[in-house]
């Protein structure tokens, strides 16, 4: 049997590559018409091609189970989401707007708190917040960017409208399964790639680097530039490595780092200590130097933050960004892009509720079972309450935490996600989507084109996190003008 897109429904929710049944979106066309010209056997054949593919390529993730580090397979859809160009030059733009407002606010809450003393962003919020760092009072990194690499997760609701639903502003992780999985979707379906105008996303590692370059405190064309890593028991470490050797960087554990009498990081080589000019860091703030933070941390390198408050290595993200990366936080960006920028978002927030406001939270305990409930610093899906699927007993449960701790919470409504069809069990069937793309930033800004389409495997599920059961798929940005 071929494909009818006439049977696929998307139950009344906005589906990503069909508008209605048996008609496609215009930048989906192409797609969805050399779709129906394939079997459901030759479908499933690409479907195994590509599951090797990730094998032979061992593209892994780790899962944290029961105690023990699990390396699995990177689970893969091989059916592409796709974005016109228009559309995602809108996008892009609310991004930048977004990325750039977040780093105004990062470097005024570190200097002279502009935003709390004219009463547009809580003092009792900062005074909450995890990510607050009060060691880096005063510090100005170059550019006055904090958060240079960040990670926004957009969602579309049923009546089509893409809201942000949360910023990853600390070590963000996906970048490098976006470029495999457009690396895999090549060798299943390359026959697409010659008759579509696909945007590439290749050019991220080399985008990575000059950012990283532009960082450096000596004006050298090639700095010296390292990834550092907690180790090989990292749920991200596929990605550390990947990263590290499309950009030409040596990637390094915190015990292959030290700070010399002269505060400058070095970097113990074969040939002796090698100065190191960025750090691409992916371990949390705590952890980073043992002599300001955990003491007992073994990740990190003794007198880092000495070096980096000299400006003798910048290290990005900045220690200190996650004041930015709460959920609680978000809810006030809107606020930060016309305070900063004095401009309205181009991409709108999820409505939000705060459960430290007395009548909102109220709000919120009166309606759990229509809400998703989350956490301020949780992140990967964890720690929250998606309350039509929730029971009773753990509706009770999070009453009971958002009453102890009501600044530690919000809620949001329990949005429609649209679908995007996924290969189930050798049928086309909708499942539920978000986006992680990425956006760089330091001198200037870069947006990926497109991003990491985290996709629901579980039929109704909401949930797309890999840790949790969920898929992904390339995205493309495509031409919707041009005639396929």
């Amino acid at each position: 049997m071929r494909i009818d897109w006439q049977k696929y429904d998307p139950k009344g929710g906005y589906d990503e590559l069909i508008s209605s049944p048996g008609y496609a979106r215009a930048p989906a066309r192409g797609l969805a018409r050399y779709l129906r010209s394939l079997s459901d056997q030759q479908l499933a054949r690409r479907q195994r091609q590509a599951d090797l593919a990730i094998e032979e390529m061992g593209i892994t993730f780790t899962v944290y189970s029961q105690g023990e580090n699990i390396d699995r397979a990177w689970p893969f859809d091989i059916i592409p989401r796709v974005f016109s160009n228009r559309e995602w030059a809108h996008v892009a733009s609310g991004l930048e707007q977004r990325v750039t407002a977040l780093n105004h606010f990062i470097q005024d809450v570190y200097t002279e708190q502009r935003i709390i003393k004219d009463k547009v962003f809580p003092r009792a919020v900062l005074k909450g917040s995890k990510g607050f760092l009060p060691q880096l009072m005063g510090v100005k990194p170059r550019y006055g960017v904090w958060a240079h690499i960040c990670g926004s997760d957009l969602v579309r609701d049923k009546d089509g409208t893409l809201y942000v639903l949360e910023d990853n502003l600390r070590v963000p992780s996906g970048v490098s399964y976006m470029i495999e999985n457009r690396s895999v979707t090549k060798r299943v379906f390359p026959e697409l790639f010659r008759k579509h105008h696909i945007e590439p996303v290749d050019d991220y590692p080399a985008q990575l680097f000059d950012m990283l370059a532009s960082l450096s405190p000596r004006p050298l064309d090639y700095p010296e530039i390292v990834v550092l890593t907690p180790g090989i028991y990292n749920s991200a470490y596929f990605e550390h490595s990947f990263l590290a050797q499309r950009m030409g960087a040596e990637l390094v554990e915190g015990s292959d780092l030290t700070v010399g009498d002269d505060d400058v990081v070095y970097m113990r080589t074969i040939h002796g200590p090698q100065r190191v000019d960025v750090i691409y860091r992916r371990i949390n703030d705590d952890f980073l130097d043992p002599e300001v933070f955990r003491p007992e941390s073994a990740l990190g390198v003794v007198g880092l933050m000495r070096a980096w408050r000299k400006g003798n290595v910048a290290l990005a993200n900045a220690p200190g960004a996650g004041v930015a990366d709460d959920k609680i936080v978000y809810t006030f960006v809107p606020k930060m892009i016309k305070y900063y920028l004095d401009q309205d978002p181009v991409i709108p927030n999820v409505p939000s509720y705060l459960c430290m406001d007395k009548n909102q939270r109220q709000h919120v305990l009166e309606n759990l079972d229509q809400l998703v409930v989350k956490p301020a610093n949780e992140s990967g899906g964890y720690g929250m309450l998606v309350g039509p699927h929730a029971s009773a007993a753990e509706r009770k449960r999070f009453a009971a935490l958002i009453r102890k701790s009501p600044r530690n919470y919000m809620a949001q409504p329990t949005l429609t996600l649209s679908t995007s069809p996924t290969l189930c069990d050798g049928k086309l069937e909708p499942r539920h989507v978000d986006l992680r793309p990425f956006i760089l930033q330091a001198e200037r800004t870069y947006v990926t084109a497109g991003g990491l389409t985290r996709v629901a495997l579980v039929r109704g599920s909401l949930v797309v996190n890999s840790s949790q059961g969920g898929g992904s798929k390339d995205t493309w940005i495509v031409d919707a003008e041009v005639r396929h």
